[in-house]
């Protein structure tokens, strides 16, 4: 009997041990861009504390309005450049869902089966793994389809931002930063 109790808990730790390890690999840091202050736009604005804002607050807000604008007009003056033909423009980009798909789908599996194995009768371990690895592989599916449609999204996005003129976002962007900008009690000239 005391045999048998060690080697439950052995299998019983293994299992544990392997869950922790398998999840661990779930969690990565974010990589994204390194914010910095946007550079001045083409046209250059003036923009005036209407009601007494200090020199940091304005430069916080103008970083957040320029944040805010470029988001709304899908346009940077800090990346643009002053080639505006369609000749020299670089290929649309390739927008990649992170992480690629398929990692939740094997993730959701793996889990799933540790997780099954772990809860099922110690007699049907093998059966326990075989539905806990169906269901996490579905979940996990669910999940990289989710994500490969929110990059498509972003894509499609990107190729109708890019169809339009320069000046044209360039205006627009214009616009949505002096609103921000306004909206926070400055003048914009």
């Amino acid at each position: 009997m005391r045999g048998r109790f060690a080697l439950f808990q052995t299998r019983r730790t293994g299992v544990a041990l392997l869950a922790v390890v398998t999840l661990a690999g779930c969690a990565a840091p974010r990589s994204g861009p390194v914010g910095g202050a946007p550079e001045a736009s083409s046209r250059e604005m003036a923009v005036y504390p209407a009601q007494g804002q200090s020199a940091r607050r304005a430069d916080r807000d103008r970083y957040e309005c320029h944040l805010w604008a470029v988001k709304q007009s899908g346009f940077d003056p800090a990346r643009s450049s002053a080639r505006s033909s369609a000749q020299t423009r670089a290929p649309a980009p390739r927008v990649e869902p992170d992480p690629p798909s398929g990692t939740s789908t094997t993730m959701g599996a793996v889990a799933g089966a540790v997780v099954g194995a772990a809860v099922a009768n110690p007699q049907r371990t093998l059966e326990g793994a075989a539905i806990g690895a169906v269901v996490g592989g579905v979940a996990g599916n669910a999940a990289d389809n989710a994500r490969e449609a929110r990059a498509q999204a972003i894509e499609e996005r990107m190729a109708d931002r890019r169809d339009q003129p320069r000046e044209q976002r360039a205006d627009n962007y214009r616009r949505a930063i002096t609103a921000c900008l306004e909206g926070r009690g400055y003048t914009v000239r």
